[in-house]
């Protein structure tokens, strides 16, 4: 029986990883050593990059809501508290759209808010 040699295989592979770091300097994007560690670290990080968006969005409406809250005289956490007090079940994205767009819509939320927890 014939030998066969891996060689299609590895071309594969290696035009592969090759065409993912397409854009990348200098041996990063000719080289398959170099380019393999490259897509290896820019692949993870991608991962952990849409988990740390989701992070950073939350931290953006919180500072909104806390910045509309404190225009009617409640803190984010009081405000929050008392809007759990009275079942009233927004999530933080859309709180923090309506403390852009619609005022008096979250100013009304904030007199709920007070009138719970007084």
């Amino acid at each position: 029986m014939a030998r066969i040699k891996g060689g299609l295989n590895a071309r594969k592979k290696h035009n592969r990883v090759l065409k993912l770091a397409k854009g990348y300097r200098g041996a990063r994007s000719k080289q398959y050593r170099v380019a393999k560690q490259s897509v290896m670290r820019a692949l993870s990080t991608s991962f952990s990059g849409r988990k740390e968006r989701k992070r950073q969005f939350r931290q953006l409406w919180i500072a909104r809501i806390n910045a509309a809250a404190r225009m009617n005289g409640l803190t984010y956490s009081t405000f929050m508290h008392g809007l759990k007090l009275a079942n009233v079940d927004i999530n933080r994205k859309m709180l923090s759209e309506m403390a852009i767009n619609d005022a008096e819509g979250f100013t009304a939320l904030a007199e709920v808010a007070k009138s719970k927890i007084a």
